[in-house]
């Protein structure tokens, strides 16, 4: 199953893009579009995009972003579960800002994460073991979806924020694995990145003063 979806896709501009990048890609821009909505249906589809990218990411090989859509299923599970519990029938998931002492956490996990899991990647290339051709950046990218996707199952607005930070190594990233259509994808997930941070301020905000 995965060899077809890898070996077959279509071409775009001289660049071959195989089924699981395009299926996965759309997919992880529904899912901005839909947690921006706040809906329920952010996780399900999420979880399409999830397994559809492993594939993709496993055989760039990509390991540490591979890595990160297993981690990303099992928060997708929880998220799903956790909205679930704090809906409101009109205006979709209740949403507020993070503390000083969150976002101060948020921070110190990804800088202490990725200096972690980059150490390993490098030191697994080192024994010979080719875990990823630019150990840091991916670690970066995978620490920092953890987090925004905790943050996001959290409610927090600051989830956005952390979506753009992996963003900008995202796109470099993607380029030097010559998943162009990726790197595309990414740029335009900033933009509605930019968008949902803007949309869940304001209902949090709204909340507040309620």
């Amino acid at each position: 199953m995965s060899s077809l979806l890898l070996d077959h896709g279509l071409n775009l501009l001289g660049q071959k893009i195989s089924w699981a990048e395009l299926i996965g890609q759309i997919s992880a821009l529904l899912v901005v579009l839909l947690a921006d909505r706040r809906t329920i249906w952010t996780w399900p589809v999420q979880i399409l995009a999830t397994v559809m990218l492993f594939i993709v990411y496993a055989s760039a090989p990509l390991y540490g972003l591979a890595a990160r859509q297993v981690a990303i299923l099992l928060i997708s599970v929880f998220g799903w579960w956790a909205w679930t519990r704090h809906k409101k029938a009109v205006f979709g998931m209740v949403v507020r800002s993070a503390t000083a002492k969150e976002r101060v956490i948020m921070a110190a996990v990804m800088l202490a994460g990725t200096a972690a899991f980059g150490g390993l990647l490098a030191y697994l290339n080192a024994q010979g073991f080719y875990a990823s051709w630019n150990p840091f950046p991916d670690a970066w990218i995978f620490v920092g979806t953890l987090v925004a996707f905790a943050a996001q199952a959290a409610r927090l607005v600051d989830f956005w924020l952390v979506w753009l930070a992996v963003d900008i190594v995202g796109v470099p990233l993607q380029i030097g694995a010559h998943l162009y259509f990726s790197a595309l994808v990414y740029i335009v997930f900033a933009v509605l990145v930019i968008k949902g941070f803007l949309d869940w301020r304001s209902t949090a905000r709204r909340a507040v003063q309620a």
